[in-house]
């Protein structure tokens, strides 16, 4: 186990992990603010009496790009059950067709505050009876003077968090307080340092990924088996190829939906060419759609007596099996639980990964160069 929520098996193929022990506990040590963002010694700039006048509402919209809003909506969708509140997510550029009638709480969230999707899309949304909320850096953007225009709250996104970094922040945090989700539980890091399975099963998985990338393995392939953390590996997938693709280096991560992909792209994975390596994931449930066994046919008498998670499960492992017995890289995590500590957990694992993966290659995980090229490209063919 993991821990108590995630039962995790490593790849089969181990390296030896010693000396990313060492580079983890040097960047424990080195007060690193998105490491400490992982734990509860991070201050959040709002404090829950602060944001109380926003919880009366019903209806949300989250307005935003990339890292500003794949962490809440992971969020949203994995701890879906428990959430009350209904909220909507606005991440990319599309046509709107009407205007909603309900009143909502925009929660406008950019660092820069100057990201023109999220700015094109607020100025299509916002109407005149919402409440808005803006979440960005503490200076004169084009978003900070919108809210101060709009006489709206203004929450500092501090600007050493870049947005993929950001999910136990304020761009995830409050949002997730709205949700009526106990943010604390999320806070993870300093339990997981003491935690010697949760170290080993992280530095493993980081001195795997480094020998797979020196045999020439760049994708990093998620088999997910859970519909609803889809925009987990959303997010997953952005922290991955945006932190560690610099310098002709870097991982593909691919996000593989199962069991539907069992009809298209496993043959590949399986039969295909040889540079990937996977991660299987899978929550479990109680509740679950039963089979009709009186309409079941003789032929396919072995499905009587059972519901969704058997089959899906039951797919899993025979697609677990098959990888061992073809020698297919893979690691697996198995969610036991569905709740704010184990994704709390599951986020403090992908981005410490992350971290000392890139560490290792020498190359600056919490940048983003070549993307701003494109930035300026835009401007200038708008201007």
């Amino acid at each position: 186990m993991l821990s108590s929520g995630i039962k995790f098996k490593s790849f089969k193929f181990k390296k030896s992990s010693n000396k990313y022990k060492k580079i983890l506990f040097k960047l424990l040590d080195s007060n690193i603010q998105v490491i400490n963002s992982l734990s509860n010694k991070y201050k959040f700039n709002y404090t829950k009496k602060s944001i109380s006048k926003f919880k009366k509402n019903k209806y949300y919209r989250l307005i935003g790009m990339g890292g500003s809003i794949l962490g809440t909506q992971a969020i949203y969708d994995f701890l879906n059950q428990k959430v009350k509140k209904n909220f909507s997510f606005i991440d990319n550029l599309k046509p709107f067709r009407q205007k909603n009638k309900k009143k909502y709480t925009n929660l406008i969230v950019s660092k820069s505050g100057n990201t023109i999707e999220t700015i094109v899309n607020a100025n299509i949304l916002i109407s005149k009876k919402d409440e808005n909320l803006f979440i960005t850096e503490n200076n004169p953007s084009y978003l900070y003077l919108l809210a101060e225009k709009l006489k709206a709250e203004i929450i500092h996104h501090n600007n050493y968090i870049g947005g993929r970094y950001s999910v136990l922040s304020e761009v995830g945090m409050l949002p997730a307080e709205l949700m009526g989700l106990n943010t604390n539980k999320f806070k993870q890091l300093n339990s997981i340092i003491k935690n010697t399975k949760f170290l080993n099963s992280l530095t493993s998985s980081v001195a795997s990924s480094l020998y797979f990338i020196k045999q020439n393995k760049f994708n990093s392939i998620i088999i997910n088996y859970d519909e609803n953390s889809e925009n987990l590996f959303k997010w997953y997938q952005q922290l991955v190829a945006e932190s560690l693709g610099k310098a002709g280096k870097g991982i593909l991560p691919i996000v593989s939906t199962m069991p539907r992909d069992n009809h298209s792209v496993m043959q590949l994975y399986l039969d295909g060419f040889n540079n990937n390596f996977y991660t299987f994931f899978y929550v479990g449930g109680d509740k679950s759609s039963l089979i009709k066994n009186s309409d079941i046919l003789s032929s396919k008498n072995y499905l009587k007596n059972k519901n969704l998670n058997n089959v899906i499960f039951s797919q899993k492992e025979a697609t677990e099996n098959v990888f061992r017995k073809k020698n297919i890289p893979f690691r697996s995590f198995e969610i036991k639980k569905r709740d704010e500590k184990t994704l709390g957990e599951l986020f403090c694992f992908f981005i410490l990964e992350t971290i000392l993966i890139g560490k290792a290659l020498n190359i600056n995980p919490f940048d983003q160069p070549a993307v701003e090229l494109i930035k300026k490209e835009t401007k200038k063919l708008l201007t």
